[in-house]
């Protein structure tokens, strides 16, 4: 009889636990304290030089006034992993500035690219 009860009241503890979740990207808005949301994110400096870009197949915009985003080489578990580009829609007065890969020291680090003021 208390596992009859038991399950439902689980289920119903879950569900509105999970109800106020937010799943947002890092470095939208979040956790800035006053920072722009906008301004370009530095990564870890790398031991490793950065392969040469993939060659990416641009597929059609899902509609007018978006911006193909390239992809790029990121820095994940100790090793360089592709990130593929994407579409996105600008912000208001803003447009893309890609980032890039330079030397920092005796490394490399990234910067990432970001959306910049027209």
């Amino acid at each position: 009889m208390t596992s009859k009860l038991l399950r439902p009241a689980l289920a119903a503890a879950l569900l509105v636990s999970l109800g106020g979740c937010v799943v947002a990207p890092y470095g939208y808005g979040y956790g800035y304290g006053g920072r722009d949301p906008y301004a370009a994110e530095d990564g870890p400096v790398v031991g490793v030089a950065p392969p040469p870009p993939q060659y990416e197949v641009v597929p059609a915009a899902p509609g007018l006034g978006y911006v193909w985003i390239g992809g790029y080489w990121g820095w994940n578990l100790g090793r360089h992993v592709w990130i593929g580009g994407r579409w996105a829609m600008p912000p208001a007065g803003r447009s893309w500035v890609p980032g890039s890969w330079g030397r920092y020291g005796d490394g490399w680090r990234y910067r990432g690219g970001y959306w910049g003021r027209r």
